[in-house]
């Protein structure tokens, strides 16, 4: 593949985000340069993952191989955006959580409405909206060219001392694992909101509706 990288193990998963921040990422004549990430592992691994019990109809594609789209439906409402990475067979993702609108400004005003600038992407639901993606663009490659969205290279690299680590927002399980990623200072990234638990009012394991892996927070940041 053109970016090896992607396909590091699974348990590598938190240097591969590291690595995407800055790149870019481009759909229906929007381009986004990524200022925030989160990490998520793999069957087993981590209890915050969408693919922590093993491959169902809609996580097979975080099964590889990697470089794929992984998109999913929150609460019925928003988009959220992954990146497949880590061998085949094992199951790793890269969320996109933020980004800065760099190309068809005027393409991501129209899916977003007059927000300002530094809003049109900044949270994974709206960066979706952003760039038009939706169900369409799901286990669809991201890096031949081939499929709805396209990540390439950045033009302008990140310096590892400007990334800054943190815990992962909108999960209930393993919230506190340092795996969201971003750059220090940038106005993009979206706000820190604090994990805090839910009184449950029906049975069952506490497994939230949307399953985990950063869904809650795709739907406040739209």
């Amino acid at each position: 593949m053109d970016h090896p990288w992607l396909s590091a193990p699974a348990a590598d998963i938190a240097e591969t985000a590291r690595t995407l921040l800055g790149w870019e990422v481009t759909a229906n004549g929007v381009r986004i340069r990524l200022t925030e990430v989160e990490a998520y592992a793999g069957t087993g691994e981590d209890p915050a993952s969408h693919a922590h019990r093993g491959p169902t109809p809609r996580t097979t594609v975080m099964f590889g191989p990697a470089g794929y789209a992984y998109t999913y439906f929150v609460f019925g409402v928003h988009w959220c955006l992954n990146v497949v990475c880590g061998r085949a067979g094992e199951a790793a993702a890269v969320l996109l959580r933020a980004g800065e609108v760099v190309d068809g400004l005027d393409i991501a005003r129209k899916h977003r409405g007059e927000v300002p600038h530094r809003d049109l992407a900044r949270g994974p639901a709206r960066l979706a909206v952003a760039l038009g993606v939706g169900a369409d663009a799901n286990g669809t490659s991201m890096i031949d060219g081939r499929g709805p969205v396209l990540l390439t290279p950045p033009t302008r690299p990140v310096l590892p001392v400007a990334v800054s680590a943190g815990p992962r927002v909108g999960v209930a399980a393993a919230h506190d694992v340092p795996w969201r990623f971003w750059i220090t200072g940038d106005p993009t990234v979206s706000p820190y909101r604090r994990h805090v638990p839910r009184r449950r009012t029906t049975g069952g394991h506490g497994e939230r509706r949307d399953g985990g892996h950063g869904g809650r927070t795709g739907s406040r940041n739209s």
